[in-house]
């Protein structure tokens, strides 16, 4: 069994005027794809060939293999990225809005710690909002570390790799941020895997 590729969720050129098109083309159709296949010719044959993305990631970082590790959690990261956005991303509402003005005082308190997350995070990585304990939290990774396949339960993500931004606003990571805050966060998918982290819970 081969990982692979999956189409965006939307058109390359959904995003604009916050994404480009030509961004968006680059990262998904060269970027992630580049991931996808380096992987697949890691795990040919191996123990890991029949295992999900997500198997195949818990069992690497547990054996230190960090070539399949790194590959894999790209993988997987990125399609996670893809969900986390939307063309109509605005104002959250329903279960993730409750819970972001709990845990965080108010949606302007969220969004000032998960920019400052994003501007803080040193060199390549990615800033998550996840579930942990019952909580929500901002947490952030280096490279391709991820909290898929453990405890945590992602919620959203931002990718803050140079690649993901750097076309449309150059060496502006927390513009980005910003943007990605205002106009692109995909609430609905938020609401989605939080009741269904909380409906697991419950059963």
């Amino acid at each position: 069994m081969s990982i692979e590729l999956d189409k965006l969720p939307y058109s390359s050129n959904a995003l604009e005027p916050f994404i480009s098109e030509r961004t968006m083309s680059i990262h998904h159709d060269r970027h992630h794809k580049a991931y996808v296949d380096k992987l697949n010719k890691l795990i040919e044959g191996s123990g890991y060939a029949d295992l999900t993305l997500e198997e195949i990631i818990v069992r690497a970082r547990l054996k230190k293999d960090a070539d399949v590790f790194n590959n894999a959690a790209q993988a997987w990261n990125h399609d996670f990225f893809w969900k986390s956005m939307s063309p109509k991303g605005g104002t959250p509402d329903g279960r993730i809005k409750e819970m972001v003005e709990s845990e965080f005082g108010s949606i302007d308190a969220f969004e000032e710690q998960f920019r400052d997350a994003a501007t803080g995070q040193f060199g390549s990585g990615w800033v998550w909002l996840v579930l942990e304990q019952g909580k929500l939290r901002i947490m952030s990774s280096s490279n391709a570390d991820t909290p898929a396949g453990t405890d945590l339960v992602p919620i959203l993500t931002l990718d803050v790799w140079e690649h993901a931004y750097y076309l449309d606003y150059q060496n502006e990571r927390k513009k980005f941020a910003e943007t990605f805050l205002e106009h692109l966060i995909n609430w609905n998918f938020a609401n989605e895997k939080l009741e269904g982290a909380e409906g697991r819970k419950a059963a």
